[in-house]
C-alpha cells in the first residue's frame, strides 16, 4: 500500500497510480497459465486480460501526457484493438504480457514523475460519455482519471482472483513485498512453476 506521507502532489498521484498497478500485477501471483485466462464471473474479464488491458491503457496514457491528443480514432480498427486488449490471445503468453506490462509501467511512471498537475492540456471527445468536443483541462484531471481507471481494474482483478481460488489481492501484494505474517495476514504460498513464483 501507499503508506501515509507528506509528498507533493505529483509524487502522491504517482504512488496512487503505482499502487493500483501493483494490485493488478499481484493478482497473477501463483496462478497457472490456464487460470490467468479464466473468466469465472459473468463477464468476459480474466486477470491476464486485465494485465494486458492495463498495459494498453498505460501506453495510451504516455501518449496523452507527452503529446497533444485532441481526438481519438473510433474506426473499426481502433475498436478492435481496444476490444482485443482485454484478452490474452492464443498466440500470446502470460510471460510476454507481463513483460509488456512492466515496460509500460516503467515508462508511465517516469512520465508521471515529470508531469506538472497544473499544466494546461486537452481532453479529447468521449462520445460514449456524451462529450463530442475536445475540452481544456489541467493535467491533474487526467492523472486522477488514471487512478480511477486502474483502481477500477484492480477491483475487477481482486474479484476474479477470489472467484478462482479465494485469494485476496491485498494478501498477494503483501506476500510479494516480503511482509512477515501477523495477526491480520498470512503469506500466500504459490506452487512452483506458477506465475511470479
Amino acid at each position: 500500500m501507499y503508506a501515509p506521507a507528506r509528498h507533493d502532489e505529483t509524487t502522491g498521484l504517482l504512488h496512487y497510480i503505482d499502487q493500483q498497478l501493483t494490485a493488478i500485477r499481484s493478482a497473477l501471483y501463483g496462478l497457472t497459465e490456464e487460470q490467468t485466462r479464466a473468466t469465472p464471473c459473468r463477464s468476459a474479464l480474466s486477470i491476464g486480460g486485465l494485465v494486458k488491458h492495463a498495459a494498453y491503457c498505460m501506453r495510451g496514457a504516455v501518449q496523452r501526457l507527452t503529446t497533444e491528443v485532441t481526438a481519438q480514432p473510433l474506426d473499426a480498427a481502433a475498436v478492435a484493438e481496444f476490444t482485443a486488449s482485454f484478452a490474452i490471445g492464443d498466440d500470446e503468453t502470460v510471460a510476454g504480457t507481463l513483460a509488456e506490462f512492466d515496460d509500460a509501467r516503467a515508462e508511465l511512471l517516469a512520465v508521471v514523475s515529470r508531469t506538472d498537475p497544473a499544466a494546461e492540456s486537452t481532453a479529447p471527445p468521449t462520445p460514449w460519455n456524451g462529450i463530442h468536443d475536445a475540452r481544456p483541462i489541467h493535467a491533474r484531471y487526467y492523472l486522477v482519471h488514471l487512478v480511477e481507471e486502474f483502481a477500477r481494474h484492480a477491483g475487477h482483478a481482486d474479484i476474479i482472483r477470489e472467484q478462482i481460488d479465494g485469494a485476496a489481492v491485498p494478501a498477494l501484494e503483501l506476500t510479494l513485498a516480503g511482509a512477515p505474517a501477523n495477526d491480520f495476514f498470512a503469506p500466500y504460498e504459490a506452487a512452483p512453476g506458477t506465475v511470479l513464483a
